[in-house]
């Protein structure tokens, strides 16, 4: 699960970690009120108007049919309203986002943290996130903040520095110690940023994280070490004991066809192909995908029905695949292990029967537990319903129906 920019620095603020101060408002008048209340707090006419979207770029990007930037300085109560007023409820496009942008429905008005002094604020970058290969958590900083990672990573590979954690005595100090000295850091700003590094791993293990992106993470002219930003995503999995964070969640900023998914305990993810597909295992719907693609065709979402498919379930997955005006067939993949196949045929029916006439073709395939079965009822129900067995012959029938 994503969060905004400013629950994220809420999250890290709990956890000791030093922000970049902001103030959320939905309404260009509510923005001004914040920009007061924060120029009272830091004695200067500056802050910072921030869009906040699930997407990063929002420096570079721009409001669709103008030169707004998402993200833009301000310097007077004026500045911020006409800012604040270009932003909000209009769509922001970012590298990120893709052409069909995302509309902004709140604005962070940030204190400006580029204050002078003795030394030059520098930008670094830093995440924390889980490597799968190594089975642990892995720091990666750079000295190239406020740029992409990906562009670092492609142009100067040898500026990110990793130091991977080992999950049985979890971050060592020498290890904190070790990625601010290789930022080039010293005295104040390295101790710092050792204690920035500690408290923003205890961020990231404590609210279940799958990753903890701050970039850029700011030293400021007089040595304080801070996060400017925060891109945050939560596992999924582990909601269910994190409820004040599953709380923040904003729907407005997902796909409506993936939160009714959601909703009905399906994992469905849209894709820009013509063939909807309803398996049952995340590796079968995979395999299926492929196979689509092989035969010519083009996967128009993934979704998975889990092990216990049943008629509620069927129908709520030609429900949601039929709002996609791309599908033009339908392929339907179970496998009976821990669901017998004639329950799923008996399901496809009922389902098909209470939605009515589907306006594209189905094609079905079971296999396993009482296949023969579920393929007998599907081919007695008199309903526009193709069954398959093997998973060629299946992908050969929905390319088929598709001419």
């Amino acid at each position: 699960m994503n969060i905004h920019e400013y629950q994220g620095k809420e999250i890290l603020a709990k956890y000791g970690v030093r922000i970049q101060r902001g103030i959320v408002a939905d309404s260009p008048d509510r923005a001004v009120s914040a920009y007061k209340e924060i120029a009272k707090m830091t004695n200067s006419k500056f802050a910072v108007v921030k869009s906040q979207i699930h997407a990063g770029g929002r420096g570079k990007g721009k409001i669709v049919g103008t030169e707004q930037r998402g993200v833009q300085l301000a310097k007077s109560p004026e500045d911020v309203k006409e800012i604040s007023t270009n932003l909000l409820h209009n769509t922001l496009v970012t590298h990120q986002t893709g052409p069909e942008g995302k509309v902004v429905n709140k604005v962070l008005i940030a204190e400006d943290a580029y204050y002078p002094g003795d030394s030059e604020p520098k930008e670094y970058y830093m995440s924390i996130l889980l490597d799968r290969a190594k089975a642990c958590n892995v720091i990666m900083a750079s000295t190239e903040g406020g740029m992409d990672i990906e562009e670092v990573a492609e142009n100067s590979p040898e500026k990110i520095i990793k130091e991977w954690i080992d999950p049985r005595v979890g971050l060592q100090g020498f290890q904190a110690r070790k990625v601010a000295n290789k930022l080039g850091l010293t005295g104040a700003a390295n101790k710092e940023m050792v204690k920035f590094i500690y408290a923003l791993y205890q961020a990231y293990e404590g609210t279940d994280s799958s990753m903890f992106e701050i970039n850029p993470v700011l030293k400021t002219s007089d040595d304080k070490i801070l996060a400017v930003d925060a891109k945050v995503n939560i596992d999924d999995n582990a909601l269910y004991r994190q409820k004040d964070i599953a709380e923040l969640r904003d729907k407005s900023e997902e796909d409506p066809m993936e939160v009714e998914a959601s909703e009905s305990d399906l994992n469905y993810v849209k894709l820009d192909g013509n063939v909807g597909c309803m398996v049952n295992g995340a590796g079968l719907a995979m395999a299926t995908m492929d196979i689509i693609k092989l035969y010519g065709g083009e996967p128009a979402n993934f979704l998975d029905v889990g092990g216990g498919a049943n008629a509620q379930t069927v129908e709520a997955g030609f429900r949601i695949i039929l709002k996609d005006p791309n599908v033009k067939a339908i392929f339907v993949n179970i496998f009976g292990g821990i669901v017998r196949c004639d329950r799923v045929a008996n399901g496809i029916v009922e389902a098909y029967k209470s939605i009515g006439e589907i306006p594209v073709p189905i094609v079905v395939r079971l296999q396993g537990t009482n296949a023969e079965e579920g393929a007998k009822i599907i081919n007695e129900s008199g309903l526009k319903v193709s069954s398959a067995v093997k998973l060629k012959e299946a992908a050969e029938l929905v390319q088929s129906v598709l001419k």
